[in-house]
């Protein structure tokens, strides 16, 4: 059954998933802009992490692994700069 799936749709879906997560996490920053349990070191190395699976995705033409860290880096983008914002 497992074999009758193309392996790039485990990727996807997980990449997906991974990505939504972070979603409701933005969401509520811009909303109530409250800042203090989010950890500034934590989401900069998580950036780095997403930047350099992006590049290796773009290297190997992976779109899951593209789509997923691009759009993980905005949202993260998002999340890093209302922390710088609102502390």
């Amino acid at each position: 059954m497992l074999s009758d799936i193309p392996v790039s749709w485990f990727g996807a879906i997980g990449a997906t998933l991974t990505t939504v997560c972070w979603l409701p996490q933005a969401v509520r920053l811009i909303r109530h802009k409250n800042t203090q349990a989010i950890s500034l070191p934590t989401n900069l190395i998580f950036f780095a992490g997403l930047f350099f699976w992006l590049v290796y995705g773009i290297a190997i033409g992976d779109w899951p692994l593209i789509a997923a860290n691009g759009v993980s880096i905005v949202l993260t983008t998002i999340i890093v700069a209302m922390k710088l914002r609102y502390g």
